[in-house]
């Protein structure tokens, strides 16, 4: 069974693909605000829970390149997962229901089962990167430790060769490419159809052959954005997070229509 005919064999026959324009992922991003206006509190407190962690653990890894680098690609591999909880707000926003942080929580319960199995995937290929970065840092870099604002703020050919950086955001990018077509609309998918998550990264796969071009200006939108969430010390991040997770729910109600 080749690839494609492994994906189609798990794309349940009540779920199709639509085809969108290029320009959509604005329309996302547009929604995305509104659900975040409507439900500010409990936005910002999924965004300012998810922005603690990152940052307690850059705090931690600080003193050590291996591990930071590799916390930072790594929170773009088990993103999608910790966006459950907004888009379970989105969906319920969509419904016209009272939403709060509590009950964001309460709605995936029916699906942890899958969530967790769909996250146990996720961290694998965390695990994957972490190792491969230590061992490309250890080998680039050897005992330098820089600190996060030189990572973030210096100049960072005085530490690495550009073929070193090259080499290394050309592993890291496979890996995050993978990640993102199997989860790009994977948690809507099974916060909505309570489907199996092998089902829902199939889907998602599905949805990023058909719409490539829109797949890769949603993926630059994602970088860019998280980027400057980084860039501003993670203070950004506590807005920049809710917003590509709500957008996640549109994203899926766009590419995906259930019949």
């Amino acid at each position: 069974m080749n690839v494609q005919s492994y994906i189609n064999h798990h794309i349940p026959s009540q779920l199709s693909i639509h085809h969108v324009a290029i320009i959509r992922p604005f329309k996302w991003l547009a929604l995305a605000w509104q659900d975040f206006s409507s439900n500010p509190k409990a936005s910002l407190a999924h965004g300012l829970i998810v922005t603690s962690l990152m940052l307690v653990t850059l705090l931690i890894t600080s003193v050590h390149v291996y591990v930071i680098a590799a916390a930072i690609t790594g929170f773009m591999l088990i993103g999608p997962i910790l966006s459950a909880g907004l888009c379970e707000l989105s969906r319920q926003n969509e419904q016209g229901n009272v939403v709060s942080f509590d009950r964001s929580l309460e709605g995936l319960k029916p699906i942890q089962n899958s969530l967790v199995y769909f996250s146990s995937i996720l961290l694998g290929f965390s695990i994957v990167w972490f190792v491969i970065s230590g061992l490309l840092l250890l080998v680039t870099i050897g005992d330098a430790a820089p600190s996060l604002q030189q990572l973030l703020w210096g100049n960072i050919l005085e530490i690495v060769t550009p073929v070193q950086l090259v080499l290394y955001t050309i592993i890291g990018g496979v890996l995050a490419s993978i990640v993102f077509v199997v989860s790009v609309i994977s948690v809507p998918a099974i916060i909505e159809h309570n489907i199996s998550a092998v089902d829902a990264m199939a889907v998602s796969a599905k949805v990023t052959i058909e719409n490539i071009p829109t797949m890769l200006v949603w993926a630059g939108l994602i970088v860019l954005l998280t980027a400057i969430g980084f860039a501003s010390y993670l203070v950004a991040m506590i807005v920049i997070f809710p917003l590509l997770a709500h957008a996640t729910w549109h994203a899926y109600r766009d590419l995906v229509n259930y019949h």
